[in-house]
């Protein structure tokens, strides 16, 4: 069996994630294709795909658009979403950890190819596609 620790730093404490997995699959969403994109729609696929993600059930998050990107060759489009695990006694949480999501649209490949999507966790460097 393998692990692996995630540390996810936050002020004004890390939250430390330890997983352990043996056989661990990837799970993955159809992405819709970028003639069939709009921000909503986009927002949705972002809720279909984390909910796939094995988190326990304290763990709310918030999803927010932040910005539209025009670039040369393609369109960006970025979201944010803020985990945090508030509590009766503490419902606005001190710590958060966030995920930045990523959706481009190309400007010169067919429109009836997926989305490319990415994200990075929070002061984290590694892009996950």
């Amino acid at each position: 069996m393998s692990s692996y620790i995630v540390v996810v730093p936050c002020k004004p404490t890390f939250f430390i994630l330890i997983l352990e997995t043996t056989d661990y699959q990837m799970n993955n969403i159809d992405w819709i294709t970028c003639k069939d994109f709009t921000i909503e729609r986009a927002m949705n696929q972002i809720e279909e795909y984390i909910s796939t993600w094995e988190l326990h059930s304290s763990w709310l998050h918030n999803l927010v658009f932040l910005q539209e990107k025009d670039l040369d060759f393609c369109t960006q489009y970025h979201y944010r979403v803020q985990w945090s695990i508030p509590t009766r006694r503490q419902p606005i949480p001190k710590a958060t950890a966030c995920v930045y999501f990523i959706i481009e649209i190309s400007k010169i490949k067919p429109q009836t190819l997926p989305v490319e999507v990415c994200y990075l966790v929070e002061s984290n460097q590694l892009l996950h596609r």
